[in-house]
């Protein structure tokens, strides 16, 4: 304690003696330009006309750099609410539209060969087609609530089924509520299925492309390896 108290009053003894070297040198200062005016004002209006300009930059850089922050929170909160409206059609979809709808937007972007199983026994492979590139696709679909999450159980179920069953290049699982459990996530991530859940279902929906959501899987940072052919 006493050596925290005389550390104090060294950092308090320490700024008295800047001040009074910095008042000191201030005063010298203002005395030699008093002095010397016609020689020195032209260059303390230079100074002060700098100052007033790199002022007046800096001021307008601050506030270009508030507005355009605001813009892109105003951008993203439009386009979360876009999407939103997208998918409350989508939330009026009865299970057998979602797949259909779903089917729908994989030949919007490309892909060939699409169809739609619809029935039960279906192992998971609810749509099958083909990428651009020539990968097959399979898709599982799960229309649930929007607070609802997809349990680890259902993506095990996928998992033991795209590859071994149906030879999946990319297997995708789609889900209309608003996340993957955690541990549901993990496997998809582990076994190179990509989860898109609502947020990025919603972004599909307005216009981005499947090959551009595939490397989000997840959360937007998931795995970024594309499945091997």
């Amino acid at each position: 304690m006493a050596a925290k108290r005389r550390k104090r009053r060294l950092k308090r003894a320490t700024r008295a003696k800047l001040w009074k070297w910095g008042g000191l040198t201030a005063a010298v200062l203002i005395v030699l330009a008093a002095a010397n005016w016609s020689t020195v004002w032209p260059y303390l209006a230079a100074v002060a006309g700098l100052a007033a300009v790199g002022g007046a930059g800096w001021g307008l850089w601050r506030a270009h750099a508030l507005a355009r922050s605001a813009d892109l929170r105003w951008r993203a909160g439009e386009e979360h609410r876009a999407r939103e409206l997208s998918m409350t059609a989508v939330d009026a979809l009865s299970w057998q539209e979602f797949e259909r709808y779903i089917a729908e937007l994989c030949r919007r972007d490309g892909c060939t060969k699409v169809v739609v199983s619809g029935k039960k026994g279906d192992l998971g492979a609810d749509v099958i087609g083909y990428l651009a590139d020539g990968s097959k696709l399979v898709v599982q679909c799960k229309k649930y609530a929007a607070h609802r999450t997809v349990p680890s159980e259902d993506m095990q179920k996928f998992v033991g089924t795209a590859r071994l069953e149906h030879q999946a290049d990319v297997a995708l699982f789609v889900a209309t509520c608003g996340a993957f459990t955690k541990d549901a996530l993990a496997l998809a991530l582990r076994q190179n299925v990509v989860a898109m859940h609502r947020d990025l279902l919603g972004a599909w929906v307005k216009g981005a492309t499947l090959q551009s959501l595939l490397p989000l899987n997840g959360s937007g940072g998931g795995n970024r390896r594309r499945p091997s052919a």
